[in-house]
């Protein structure tokens, strides 16, 4: 059964404010198409991580922004600053340049303030043969869904959160509380955006980022730790592989222990965490070695993914692996004299999940239930998002919520249904009007 409905209940929580939440309503129910047109052009910008369409799209984003009426931040972002902070969050991509962007509609002071938090970069498509005729960038509309590299993940709930915020400074209601809308860069290779947002000084007392969700509440999600593992060997001529001893051979055994300890790493989760059979992954996603055939490889480089589970430190989550590996060089004659090196690369996604006031994920469900007639799921995601960066960093009670399958996120499927984008457009707009208060 489907989770969404394009119809528009009449059914009121708040009498009090009952012909402000008609008239949200009504306008974003006339605003479906020109909804659709804008997430098909965004899909169009092919702003892949450190592409220069990256930058792009935020001055696109920028544009609009200040002719719906916003006040707009659009700063370059001091990449060499950033990354030299001790808390900076990683990177896998390189950048010569990066841009902020927050739209502010301003309150009055006198209520609690709320962002929604939607980043713009996408993965890399792939080969674009296997998107169709329509290709990895065409934004395609084909039964009543947007196709294309970072339609689900997360234009689709950008889009939601744009047009939340421009109904309600169309209809002219006053809010108590600032609402904002943070467009960030980099949070596919470690959040950039966000921390540099964070950095400018911009906060709220709530924040939803509407990742792909299929309209369910994620208050929480495990990390994710990139790593390389240096696997030493000792070359030797193959027609006389025994004089040699093969980095790729001395490398199973790690492999080996590597999934015997994310076994017992899953062993027992947290709650909102069981809805995975892994919830907590270790993988290896790429492995090199040898520069001959007819040579015994001297040097494995492994590179992957820890899991890092709900509440855990990095520096826990570090030392666990590290562990792991070192006593599989013990056990090992060539490794004992020749131990694997483990470098700590790339993106560092810590877990998080939602603190101190939760009444951000009462007012979501409430109103999601209010306009579809269903109750969403509450779930963790086993994967890192910029979540972490706002409770972690700032102690700012942080949701998912939003449109979109997350299994066709990063795959050659990727889509969004425009029914959910409505949908949640709809769900976002009274829920900010709840938590930032009308005044009068």
């Amino acid at each position: 059964m489907p989770r969404f409905s394009l119809a528009w209940p009449r059914k009121r929580c708040h009498i009090e404010t009952m012909s402000t939440r008609d008239e949200i309503l009504a306008s974003l129910e006339a605003d479906v198409e020109v909804m659709t047109e804008l997430l098909v052009k965004l899909v169009r910008i092919p702003s892949t991580g450190g592409d220069t369409a990256e930058v792009a799209i935020q001055a696109e984003l920028a544009h609009w922004l200040r002719s719906e009426g916003f006040e707009v931040d659009h700063w370059r972002l001091p990449l060499e600053q950033l990354s030299a902070d001790p808390d900076y969050p990683g990177a896998e991509v390189e950048r010569s340049e990066g841009w902020g962007l927050v739209g502010r509609l301003p309150g009055t002071g006198r209520g609690r303030s709320l962002m929604f938090n939607a980043h713009v970069d996408v993965v890399p498509p792939g080969d674009a043969a296997d998107w169709g005729s329509g290709g990895p960038f065409g934004g395609m509309v084909v039964d009543g869904a947007v196709h294309g590299r970072g339609a689900c993940d997360m234009k689709g709930g950008l889009v939601s959160a744009l047009f939340a915020a421009r109904a309600l400074a169309r209809s002219g209601v006053r809010l108590a509380g600032d609402l904002m809308v943070a467009c960030v860069i980099g949070e596919e290779d470690g959040g950039l955006g966000t921390f540099g947002t964070l950095r400018r000084g911009w906060r709220a007392d709530a924040c939803v980022i509407p990742e792909p969700t299929g309209l369910d509440l994620v208050p929480a999600n495990g990390g994710a730790l990139t790593f390389r593992l240096t696997v030493p060997g000792k070359a030797s001529h193959a027609s006389r592989r025994g004089a040699g001893v093969s980095a790729v051979e001395r490398f199973w055994p790690v492999f080996q222990a590597l999934r015997d300890l994310e076994k017992r790493r899953n062993a027992d989760v947290d709650p909102v965490m069981s809805r995975w059979d892994i919830a907590y992954p270790i993988e290896i996603g790429t492995v090199h070695a040898g520069d001959w055939v007819s040579t015994v490889p001297a040097v494995l480089v492994a590179e992957g993914r820890l899991g890092v589970a709900l509440d855990e430190s990095i520096a826990g989550a570090r030392r666990a692996l590290e562990a792991e590996i070192a006593e599989v060089c013990r056990r090992d004659p060539w490794l004992r004299d020749n131990p694997v090196h483990v470098t700590w690369w790339g993106g560092q996604f810590a877990s998080g999940r939602i603190n101190g006031d939760t009444s951000i994920l009462d007012r979501l469900r409430a109103n999601h239930t209010e306009q579809t007639g269903l109750t969403p799921d509450v779930w963790g995601a086993p994967y890192g998002s910029d979540l972490r960066l706002m409770t972690g960093l700032a102690a700012v009670p942080t949701v998912h919520y939003g449109p979109g399958d997350i299994t066709l996120a990063h795959s050659q499927r990727e889509s969004v249904p425009v029914a959910e984008v409505a949908t949640a457009a709809r769900v976002l707009a009274l829920t900010a009007l709840d938590h930032c208060g009308p005044v009068g």
